[in-house]
């Protein structure tokens, strides 16, 4: 199935604008961040975690650990794909528990990517909280998960698909709709 782009909802300046936002809000809603702590989910979500964790370096002048989770083999779906999933690694250089965890992906849909990330991160530690930072959300909830903080609401159809490139991967930063 090929996809053809559909419209461009986000370029670079929009995106450094949300992660911004999303930078403040983080602050504002811990109070501090002495207790706070970034993991990305691979693949998109570590380049979006590292730009926050610049942010908030920079804005609170105290250093924000990060994390990268890998989360592939937490998912419900690897017995219903076809091909062989691909295990990289988790890096935690931390302790988990009682820190304010905020999971950062690039899109949040179904739910289900988050409910592995949540099953992995309580392997690794119990949180004070977990909470979760998106770039985009295009609804279609399979389980009842929100996110904290989200830079942009796009609502989609289920035929469409939300592709989000980030410079450090695909050497541009951009949110398209593609559609079949």
């Amino acid at each position: 199935m090929t996809l053809k782009h559909k419209v461009t909802v986000m370029n670079e300046k929009a995106i450094g604008q949300a992660l911004r936002r999303i930078t403040h809000e983080i602050i504002e809603r811990n109070k501090d961040v002495k207790d706070v702590v970034l993991v990305g989910i691979r693949k998109r979500g570590v380049p979006l975690a590292t730009r926050l964790q610049s942010y908030l370096n920079e804005i609170e002048g105290s250093p924000v650990p990060l994390g990268i989770l890998d989360i592939t083999l937490y998912r419900d779906d690897l017995s219903q794909r076809e091909d062989q999933p691909v295990v990289h690694t988790t890096d935690i250089p931390f302790d988990l528990n009682n820190k304010h965890v905020v999971v950062v992906d690039d899109v949040l849909y179904t739910g289900r990517t988050i409910r592995a990330a949540m099953d992995a991160l309580i392997d690794h530690g119990r949180p004070a909280t977990i909470q979760l930072a998106v770039l985009i959300d295009r609804g279609h909830r399979e389980l009842p998960i929100r996110a904290d903080y989200v830079g942009k609401n796009v609502p989609t159809s289920r035929s469409e698909q939300v592709e989000v490139k980030v410079h450090e991967i695909d050497q541009v930063d951009r949110v398209d709709i593609m559609e079949t």
